[in-house]
């Protein structure tokens, strides 16, 4: 860390830990709560966004830039938390103002259907993020991938890589024997079709009158009432709908399913795969985003294309029937989260990169 009489003054600015769900409250909510990071800064935290309808949303974020603008002279660098669409330039207003006051700034992208986003505006709206991101000190993406379609996109050299981490100890009590809970299975996130929970209910279909100790269950918010339709109508009552869950029921499902399904057509670096692995599931998803990093095919997982529904099936089936298989990815996934994905580890990068800041 540099060598400053006084901790360095940090603000984190994103969604609302407490009223917000998500992988970016998440983020924001491991580094206002670790030990490591608030020893050697002072770190504070904006909320610049929370969950509801659109006035109570469009509200609290003129709300919280209002409230904004009469704290920030108070930090020294700005760890800004943004995805696409909207969060993108809703933050632009934080990173414009904060340059205009030559603040410095740490952008951390975690949108993952980010590129598809930026493909698909317009090229004055291109322009006006490519000028939010070269306004920017630093800028965190998730994956290695990321960073090199950024890095050509954007035309800088400013990237750092910064997996998400996960309190690995916190997840060690989701840990069962994956052999012998072969047959359930969990899906985590927001219900939809960019998850692939459509492709889920499909393979279910195709394969459990083969399988008729198969179950599913699906914790998270989204498109529920949709999905229970659907399944209702196929009879499919081998998937169980929960809804959104707080830690200690997605321990309670993590402890009964061998296997995470997420078969995602757009992705980052998922918290569900990372709090999968330290609980020692397999992993069944795509070859999208950063999660070809982390998961090899057959090795501690399985990898599919986005929309394969055979090939879906085919993996459920092979973690139902292949006991070793399932053995050999629970524990090939303890090991490599200890090592590569842990919240320490995570923590600690995100130190130099604010220590690099600092010293600029």
């Amino acid at each position: 860390m540099c060598n400053f009489e006084k901790k360095i003054k940090i603000l984190e600015i994103g969604p609302s830990p407490i009223r917000s769900k998500g992988g970016m409250a998440s983020v924001i909510s491991g580094i206002q709560e670790d030990d490591f990071l608030n020893a050697q800064y002072s770190i504070d935290i904006h909320e610049s966004y929370c969950d509801g309808g659109i006035i109570k949303r469009l509200l609290f974020s003129a709300k919280g830039f209002i409230k904004f603008i009469r704290i920030y002279n108070k930090y020294d660098i700005f760890h800004i938390h943004m995805a696409c669409y909207g969060s993108t330039f809703r933050k632009g207003y934080y990173i414009r103002f904060l340059k205009k006051h030559k603040k410095k700034i740490i952008l951390h992208v975690h949108g993952a259907e980010y590129l598809r986003f930026y493909s698909g505006i317009t090229e004055q709206k291109k322009q006006v993020v490519q000028k939010i991101w070269k306004l920017c000190d630093a800028v965190i993406v998730l994956s290695n991938g990321w960073k090199k379609q950024f890095e050509s996109i954007f035309d800088i050299n400013t990237i750092h890589v910064v997996e998400n981490g996960i309190n690995v100890a916190q997840y060690a009590k989701g840990k069962c024997d994956v052999s012998k809970s072969r047959d359930s299975f969990l899906f985590l996130g927001r219900l939809g079709t960019r998850k692939g929970t459509y492709d889920i209910i499909e393979a279910v279909e195709k394969i459990s009158p083969s399988y008729p100790n198969l179950k599913v269950f699906m914790a998270g918010d989204g498109e529920l009432n949709h999905v229970k339709e659907i399944i209702t109508k196929k009879g499919l009552n081998n998937i169980e709908i929960i809804g959104w869950v707080d830690f200690e029921r997605k321990i309670k499902l993590l402890t009964q399913t061998a296997a995470l399904l997420l078969p995602s057509y757009h992705e980052g670096l998922p918290m569900a795969i990372l709090e999968s692995m330290a609980a020692g599931k397999v992993i069944i998803s795509t070859d999208v985003g950063g999660i070809p990093e982390i998961i090899q095919n057959d090795e501690n997982g399985i990898i599919i294309q986005p929309g394969d529904i055979n090939a879906l099936s085919r993996a459920m089936v092979k973690v139902m029937t292949d006991p070793v298989f399932d053995l050999k990815c629970s524990e090939k996934n303890l090991k490599k989260i200890e090592e590569q994905f842990s919240r320490t580890n995570m923590h600690k990068k995100i130190s130099h990169i604010i220590d690099y800041v600092a010293g600029k």
